[in-house]
């Protein structure tokens, strides 16, 4: 249910997103202020003003820069995301390139190969890290494909033997891009942090 919630609300445009977190915070201020106002009369007023207008300021500081640190987590895990994509994608362009220059049974192969790894990667794996249940014991079969195609090719020259290994180590380029996306996608904000800014509202 609560992953459900926060898949919906993930999915919201940035605007209706913003607009529905600051509808939420106004109705939760405007609820606590009709609490305090109502509880504050009568004798209970003295113990209320007790409370040092001073210690605003300080909890509003602190509570600013809980939105920061959580924000730039946020931010740096998207920008980290971001180039480990572009890693990935760059490793396969490799052994597309490369692929040119081996034999034609063994390009196409590679080839059909690639193409259906980012098939699967497209339709498979990222809805699955959006809702958070990608893992790493889960391997791609097309990955080890890829490698025993890459390991079968029977070189005619020293350059097919160079692309063979540029080839496999591109893969492997690969291979880690994949298992650093997934990790992020699992990050999320800590619990305590959540928990610091509900209670400094």
């Amino acid at each position: 249910m609560a992953g459900g919630m926060s898949n919906w609300l993930h999915s919201l445009p940035v605007g209706w997103m913003a607009l529905l977190v600051f509808g939420v915070t106004y109705l939760l201020t405007a609820g606590i202020y009709a609490v305090v106002t109502v509880l504050s009369a009568g004798e209970r007023a003295r113990s209320f003003k007790a409370i040092s207008p001073g210690l605003l300021s300080p909890l509003g500081i602190i509570f600013g820069l809980f939105v920061a640190f959580t924000a730039a987590q946020v931010w740096t895990d998207n920008e980290k995301a971001r180039t480990e994509v572009e890693r990935e994608a760059s490793a396969l362009r490799n052994v597309v390139i490369f692929a040119s220059t081996v034999p034609r049974e063994s390009e196409v192969k590679l080839h059909q190969l690639v193409r259906r790894y980012i098939e699967h990667v497209a339709t498979q794996e990222w809805p699955m890290m959006a809702e958070g249940t990608a893992n790493l014991r889960a391997i791609p079969g097309v990955l080890p494909e890829l490698l025993h195609a890459t390991i079968a090719i029977i070189p005619d020259s020293e350059g097919q033997k160079i692309a063979q290994r540029e080839i496999a180590s591109a893969l492997q380029t690969a291979l880690d891009a994949r298992r650093q996306r997934i990790m992020i996608s699992q990050s999320q904000v800590n619990l305590l942090k959540w928990l610091c800014l509900f209670m400094l509202l």
